[in-house]
């Protein structure tokens, strides 16, 4: 059975009309693998971990045959769960994952192109936002961004699809990070993210990084410790603007 979700948080709310039916099977005692089966995934089958072969790669699996294999707990319960909501991206995350190992791209020697799916496949976000939020976000002017700027976060939208990032919001801690990606979209609605950031995802585009880090509980109405602006006085959690080596 998978810990309970408080579906009322912020990051979790977009989640809970995918998310509710699948925990409410789990809770009537069913393997997570079925649970996620009975919300009638089209990107893949969801099978037992020990479905995957020893020796052979989990994304390799996962683009031979359509099965993916889940274990117990929120971490594949939230992976599931971007599968069944956001199939376009993760079909190309995968599809590009498989290439790539072909192409060589395998143990000590992944790549970029496998880095960064792995780094935006766990921890990524999409983030649409005025001008003024992205250049205060880029340049790491947390001061700009979540103080002096803060009415502007009401006309923003944050939407965490990394499955790891998640499962760790499920116990918030202040120094939790996403990788952003930048959507121009008005609307960060699923139908529209999913295609839009499947389009995007190109070895080119991925192995640029084009992710900015952003502790997303400094984000305003995330996070009641917030309302107090001496929240973002740690440096440890906001870091500032690393020097630019070529200056």
């Amino acid at each position: 059975m998978t810990p309970g979700v408080d579906w009322a948080r912020p990051w979790f709310a977009p989640w809970r009309e995918a998310g509710e039916p699948v925990a409410a099977a789990l809770r009537a005692g069913q393997p997570q693998h079925d649970a996620l089966n009975g919300a009638r995934a089209t990107a893949v089958r969801f099978v037992p971990q020990d479905a995957l072969p020893p020796g052979t790669a989990y994304e390799q699996f996962i683009f031979d045959t359509g099965l993916c294999p889940v274990r117990p707990g929120l971490h594949d319960f939230f992976n599931g769960l971007v599968w069944l909501r956001m199939p376009a991206t993760k079909r190309r995350l995968n599809e590009l994952q498989a290439l790539e190992i072909a192409a060589g791209a395998t143990g000590g020697r992944r790549g970029r192109v496998r880095d960064a799916i792995t780094v935006f496949d766990e921890n990524g976000a999409l983030l649409q936002a005025p001008p003024a939020l992205w250049q205060a976000l880029v340049e790491r002017d947390w001061r700009r961004l979540f103080v002096d700027l803060r009415p502007q976060w009401q006309d923003a939208r944050l939407l965490v699809v990394g499955h790891a990032l998640l499962e760790k919001l499920a116990a918030p801690r202040k120094d939790l990070t996403a990788h952003v990606w930048a959507i121009p979209c008005a609307d960060v609605a699923f139908a529209v993210a999913d295609g839009w950031l499947a389009a995007e995802c190109t070895p080119a585009a991925l192995a640029a990084k084009p992710f900015t880090p952003l502790p997303v509980l400094g984000i305003p109405g995330w996070w009641p410790a917030n309302e107090n602006f001496s929240f973002y006085d740690d440096s440890v959690v906001f870091r500032p603007a690393r020097p630019d080596p070529r200056a």
